[in-house]
């Protein structure tokens, strides 16, 4: 089954090609959503957080038949499945990030915490609500609590 999806808005920041690090956390983004989509916002602002779905563009065909990775390319952690990590390699592309709210001006969202460089396309947002996004009993491999 194939099916057509289309951007809902993009990404604006200061970020240009594909970065590696943990300083996502600090970067500060615009989500511009298209205008058409303004009013699909409303209350958002109420969020203290959302979750955003991007297309991870700058990913070449190649990256995209990837089987196994190292966790954060760190050759010291296992090599895992890539779809039990995190890589941007992967099969589709989506990037899924839970980043900080901290205004909403009409159609544009700034965010903080948003792993993705100028001009991604952003799929959906959602927002989070963290007793349906942070089940209790949830577990983790010891590997993700290395650098």
């Amino acid at each position: 089954m194939k099916f057509n999806l289309s951007p809902i808005g993009v990404v604006k920041n200061g970020i240009r090609g594909r970065h590696k690090g943990d300083y996502w956390e600090a970067v500060i983004s615009d989500i511009v959503i298209n205008t058409d989509l303004e009013d699909a916002l409303d209350a958002i602002e109420d969020f203290s957080h959302i979750i955003v779905l991007c297309w991870l563009h700058e990913i070449a065909q190649p990256e995209r038949t990837v089987k196994k990775v190292h966790p954060k390319g760190n050759e010291k952690l296992p090599l895992v499945g890539v779809l039990a990590s995190r890589s941007p390699a992967r099969p589709n592309p989506i990037g899924i990030t839970i980043v900080k709210l901290l205004q909403r001006d009409r159609n544009v969202l700034k965010v903080q915490g948003l792993d993705a460089t100028n001009g991604t396309p952003v799929l959906d947002i959602k927002p989070h609500i963290p007793r349906y996004d942070a089940p209790a009993g949830a577990t983790t491999p010891d590997w993700i609590a290395k650098d």
